[in-house]
């Protein structure tokens, strides 16, 4: 495993109390509400949000309660699963650059253009200097985001390999999360040390100017605390004002 993730704890700091903390989350959600209809009504910014992470790892989670508050016309979600027959035919960002976020608008991508390099990477279906070429392309792709006036969060939610294995067999035995189990997520879970390498490389390479955030997600509330913060911290920083 590499640097990054070998020096970030994925549990929460055991210092801080989790009813505070959950309080505080609230608080940040209600005033991501207040800065999310700001950027709506002042429609000069737009805010694209990347979540990664294996499988289990709270994406649809983090979803569900951090954006709860939201208002539903100010924002979007994109799931991104394997590419279809015809997303195979063209370039790999022909399926994703339809859904940057127009002026005004918040965008949540679930898994992201970055599973264009895990995949192939771990799997080996691409030739290196194909995936080589991969990371300048994303590199030049949120830059030019940036340049219309999209600012970039990309989270890494990093859970334990214990953590994703009882999470998944969780849903093998919960009702209501049984429809989400895979078959896949299981033989990705053997690829556990393959995607790690590969992440770590992301961290290092895309993109020094919009850095990833990576997320203690071991413990959901701590992760959703996180996720808030960092939200509502890049909203104020775009010093916005009503028309």
């Amino acid at each position: 495993m590499g640097k990054i993730l070998e020096k970030t704890s994925p549990d929460a700091d055991k210092s801080i109390d989790r009813k505070t903390i959950e309080k505080e989350t609230e608080a940040l959600m209600e005033e991501m509400g207040s800065l999310q209809n700001l950027l709506y009504a002042e429609k000069k910014n737009s805010l694209l949000i990347i979540l990664q992470g294996m499988d289990a790892s709270g994406k649809d989670g983090t979803i569900k309660h951090v954006f709860s508050s939201l208002n539903p016309m100010g924002i979007m979600v994109k799931a991104f699963k394997e590419p279809t027959a015809e997303e195979m035919e063209h370039d790999f960002l022909w399926r994703v650059h339809p859904y940057a976020p127009a002026k005004g608008m918040i965008q949540l991508f679930n898994r992201s253009h970055y599973e264009d390099i895990l995949v192939p990477s771990v799997h080996k279906t691409i030739d290196k200097k194909r995936l080589e070429e991969r990371y300048d392309i994303i590199n030049s792709f949120e830059q030019n985001l940036s340049d219309s006036g999209t600012s970039i969060l990309k989270f890494f939610l990093h859970i334990s390999k214990q953590e994703q294995k009882e999470r998944i067999e969780d849903r093998l035995t919960s009702p209501e999360k049984k429809w989400k189990y895979d078959l896949a997520d299981s033989r990705e879970a053997s690829n556990w040390d393959a995607y790690m390498e590969v992440y770590e490389s992301i961290f290092e390479r895309c993109s020094p100017d919009f850095p990833w955030l990576i997320v203690p997600a071991n413990h959901k509330w701590y992760r959703n605390n996180f996720v808030a913060k960092e939200i509502v911290k890049k909203l104020k920083s775009l010093k916005m004002k009503y028309p």
